[in-house]
């Protein structure tokens, strides 16, 4: 075995490089959190548990998350939101809307960029599964429009 020496390489880290090998440690990132700073795998776990086919149905970013209600107690009427959900809200990266009977979870501005950039990455939502997504959000071109041309 070499002995061990720092090379110019791992003056930036603490490890120990052998003559001749390069350290990588300091060009490696942790990409799973450096890639959607806006988004946490609780929050993206359940927007895609929100965004999947449902029976027979899939679902439109543009008609929002729908909201249970508490049924009684103190917060009676109030919008009965998941931990995950109640994050976004409070980051604000969604908003409630409770103008009609059912509460429904919309995103803002910031939020659609959070959910362009997750949908975008194929590591965090299966192309094939979310196509429905990705053609609303505009990533993935119609199959009309490609047809067209």
């Amino acid at each position: 075995m070499p002995p061990a020496i720092q090379t110019s390489a791992c003056l930036s880290c603490t490890c120990l490089g052998y003559i001749g090998k390069t350290c990588y440690r300091p060009f490696m990132t942790t990409f799973d959190n450096a890639a959607i700073p806006g988004l946490t795998p609780a929050e993206r776990q359940y927007i895609r548990r929100e965004l999947d086919q449902f029976f027979s149905t899939l679902p439109s970013v543009a008609d929002g998350f729908q909201v249970r209600t508490w049924r009684g107690g103190p917060q009676k009427g109030q919008p009965k939101l998941p931990p995950p959900a109640r994050a976004l809200v409070d980051r604000g990266l969604m908003r409630v809307d409770q103008s009609s009977s059912i509460p429904r979870l919309f995103f803002t501005g910031s939020g659609i960029v959070a959910l362009r950039q997750m949908m975008a990455d194929r590591r965090f939502a299966d192309p094939v599964k979310f196509a429905h997504v990705r053609r609303e959000l505009g990533i993935d071109p119609d199959v009309e429009s490609r047809a067209a041309e």
